[in-house]
């Protein structure tokens, strides 16, 4: 027999095979009574996990096995089971929660309201169980019994109650009505009329399972109720901003650059707040969601058969949880459709800002082209201004120097040689300067 090395796995291969056999079924056979305590150990049903959930989880379950005397678990295990001789616990830590299940097992068939009164958790300190405060997001009894239980025997149980039962996997029947009790705990009853091995395990677990991801999943209905108002209000404020925006700009006009300054920082503030809404309400839909698909799938594998005058679970759940999770989807969408219209009405407040600031622009090309025509005029005139200035230097450097040659002896007559040289030398001047300008702009 060949034998694969252990240097020849990948890291994660053993943890990976062992994932699909990390949360087994309790093994529950005959007359079994079991509480179910579901603990989300966060501060609030926020938007997102708290870091140190599981290790207070972890901490809540060392502190129960203390009580026993028992060594819990290592701090970043998932799972746990210990017979504690007077009753068995299952504990499970999920992603924002755990679940603690007690199981019982009694050797005859006890009756009903009797089953209900002697559940596991009568083996628990008073002192662990207030621990819990504030943390119990489900809390349910469970008893297992062989053999038949009447209708109006179940219909006496539950009181005035919906009934919701069924026939499950061909061999069992199922009872609850989804409710709390008095004492503050759920109930539900099994009938084992010849599940097989292990089936009865599977069953409890897929009801408790049931029943806890019910509740998780309603977590985001009060975010959808605590919502609406503010996209309410959200939506009303874009309304307004938008037909503001209209009436004040039928006619761009760049005048009014302030007006829409004024009404771009109102919507990019919208649009803030619409973001902050989003992140705060994300997660807790998009796990509502996941919660909702795990309890459609295991109302599925229950295969349920319908008992006369009584609904299934499959349709309490259509009845009462699925529009609660139509609630959510449709806060998702709205929040979605909303944040889209406010892109759209900030990218066209947008483009008529920029519309706006071009005219101005171009208003301003307008006012420099002006002004360059303006200062050329000017220049203009100051040419002439120079040729009449520098030939009028010119001009009397040269009558100095006649007047110099005529008192060294030279016969000149200094008027009339300067008086005949002023038309070549204002002519040079001109020319002198037009020959400057060509040059500079070239």
């Amino acid at each position: 027999m060949s034998i694969v090395p252990a240097s020849l796995n990948h890291l994660l291969r053993i943890p990976l095979a062992a994932e699909v056999h990390s949360r087994p079924s309790l093994r529950l056979d005959g007359n079994e009574s079991l509480t179910h305590l579901a603990v989300y150990a966060a501060l609030d049903a926020g938007a997102g996990v708290d870091p140190g959930h599981g290790l207070l989880q972890n901490e809540l379950l060392a502190a129960l096995c203390l009580n026993f005397g028992v060594s819990g678990p290592k701090l970043d295990a998932k799972y746990f089971f210990h017979d504690f001789g007077s009753f068995r616990l299952q504990w499970e830590c999920h992603t924002e929660f755990a679940t603690y299940t007690f199981a019982e097992q009694h050797v005859h068939a006890l009756a009903l309201e009797q089953a209900f009164e002697q559940v596991p958790l009568r083996h628990i300190p008073q002192k662990w169980l207030h621990s819990l405060n504030g943390k119990v997001m489900v809390a349910s009894h469970v008893v297992l019994q062989q053999g038949a239980v009447t209708l109006d025997e179940m219909r006496q149980l539950f009181g005035a109650n919906l009934l919701v039962g069924s026939e499950v996997l061909e061999s069992a029947k199922l009872w609850t009505d989804f409710a709390i009790a008095p004492d503050g705990f759920g109930r539900c009853v099994v009938q084992d009329l010849g599940l097989q091995h292990q089936q009865a395990g599977r069953l409890v677990q897929r009801l408790l399972e049931i029943e806890t991801y019910r509740m998780m999943a309603l977590l985001g209905l009060p975010h959808a109720h605590h919502g609406a108002p503010v996209l309410n209000a959200i939506e009303a404020e874009l309304a307004r901003l938008s037909a503001g925006m209209t009436d004040s700009t039928d006619a761009i006009s760049p005048d009014s650059h302030d007006d829409e300054r004024d009404l771009l920082h109102k919507i990019t503030a919208l649009a803030a707040r619409m973001e902050k809404l989003a992140l705060e309400n994300s997660y807790r839909f998009a796990a509502s969601n996941a919660y909702f698909r795990l309890v459609q799938a295991r109302i599925g594998e229950l295969r349920e058969r319908r008992i006369e005058g009584v609904p299934t679970v499959g349709e309490f759940m259509e009845r009462r949880l699925a529009p609660a999770m139509s609630t959510c989807e449709s806060m998702v969408r709205r929040q979605q459709a909303l944040a889209e219209r406010i892109g759209r009405t900030n990218d066209l407040l947008r483009t008529r800002v920029g519309i706006v600031q071009e005219q101005q622009n171009r208003r301003i090309l307008e006012s420099l082209n002006t002004r360059a025509a303006q200062q050329l005029r000017l220049q203009q005139a100051v040419e002439g201004l120079s040729v009449v200035a520098i030939s009028y230097y010119s001009i009397g450097l040269l009558n100095y120097v006649g007047k110099a040659m005529k008192a060294a002896g030279w016969p000149v007559n200094p008027d009339l040689a300067t008086g005949a040289v002023i038309p070549l030398i204002v002519l040079t001047v001109w020319l002198g300067l037009r020959r400057m300008h060509r040059h500079v702009a070239a």
